[in-house]
């Protein structure tokens, strides 16, 4: 049997819940819902939107990184939003500022509350790696 190719950024919740970040089958990456996590596994930008977004595709990027994949490779977003309706600027303006001209299928998602106090956002992706980089 294959060893699983799973990536961690090594955050508490990871053991704590159980789960990795990412795991590939085959050409494809799943991404686990990725929030603002620091340097220091903490929580960050409690509140804001904006700060939340910007460190959220940071830490995106170092799962793609793992892998040798892009943004560009990026087929499918899931955007959890606290305060959609709120938000949806600041939201809107992380995602143009992320992905470019790059169009990935995306689905935005109004949630009461996420997993830690003053998070707002959240995004899980897939990635096809045998798309071009």
């Amino acid at each position: 049997m294959a060893a699983i190719d799973a990536f961690n950024h090594g955050v508490a919740p990871e053991s704590e819940f159980g789960y990795a970040q990412a795991i590939r089958s085959g050409g494809l990456i799943h991404v686990s819902g990725q929030v603002a996590f620091d340097e220091d596994g903490a929580f960050a930008y409690a509140g804001d939107c904006a700060g939340q977004l910007k460190l959220t595709y940071a830490n995106l990027d170092k799962v793609l990184a793992h892998y040798g994949a892009t943004r560009n490779q990026v087929v499918s977003q899931t955007v959890y939003g606290v305060h959609l309706r709120r938000n949806a600027e600041a939201i809107s303006a992380g995602n143009l500022a992320y992905f470019g001209a790059h169009r990935p299928a995306s689905t935005v998602v109004g949630v009461t509350e996420l997993a830690f106090p003053g998070q707002l956002v959240e995004i899980a992706v897939v990635v096809d790696t045998s798309l071009p980089a």
